[in-house]
């Protein structure tokens, strides 16, 4: 388990990040590279254990009795789920700015860039990280805490 974790885990974060860059164009988006990104963070949780992040990864030590919400990967969750509702809703509150309605979008297209000769960016991928903060931080603080129960 811990060898197929090791293979798989980066693949899946890669095509997460793809699907959440395309998702304005494509089909994909904030929400489905959420999900991906918490698949491959439950395989990590299945071969290495809950305390994995935290002492494996981030050299932290867990006190044997700790609750699982005085872990600091859990604290992490929530702030990111935090942090995407803020931008999602944001984002949504920029096109206000604007004179624009609520939720609207735009895009620019910057020509001359190395490699890719054009690129879109849009203000809807702005919205979309904000979905995958959301999705990614409350699928991750659930899973920690149905985890350790």
């Amino acid at each position: 388990m811990k060898t197929t974790a090791r293979i798989v885990v980066p693949i899946v974060f890669v095509v997460a990040i793809s699907l959440l860059l395309q998702g304005h164009n494509l089909p994909g988006g904030g929400f489905i590279g959420g999900v991906l990104t918490t698949g491959a963070f439950a395989l990590i949780y299945v071969a290495h254990g809950l305390d994995y992040l935290e002492v494996g990864v981030l050299g932290r030590d867990v006190e044997p009795g700790a609750g699982v919400f005085e872990h600091r990967t859990v604290t992490a969750y929530e702030r990111a789920f935090i942090l995407g509702l803020a931008i999602a809703i944001g984002s949504g509150f920029a096109a206000l700015l604007f004179g624009e309605p609520f939720l609207s979008q735009t895009y620019e297209i910057v020509h001359d860039v190395p490699i890719y000769h054009e690129i879109e960016l849009a203000t809807a991928l702005v919205f979309d990280v904000g979905v995958y903060l959301v999705v990614v931080g409350g699928l991750l603080t659930i899973l920690s805490v149905v985890g350790a129960e």
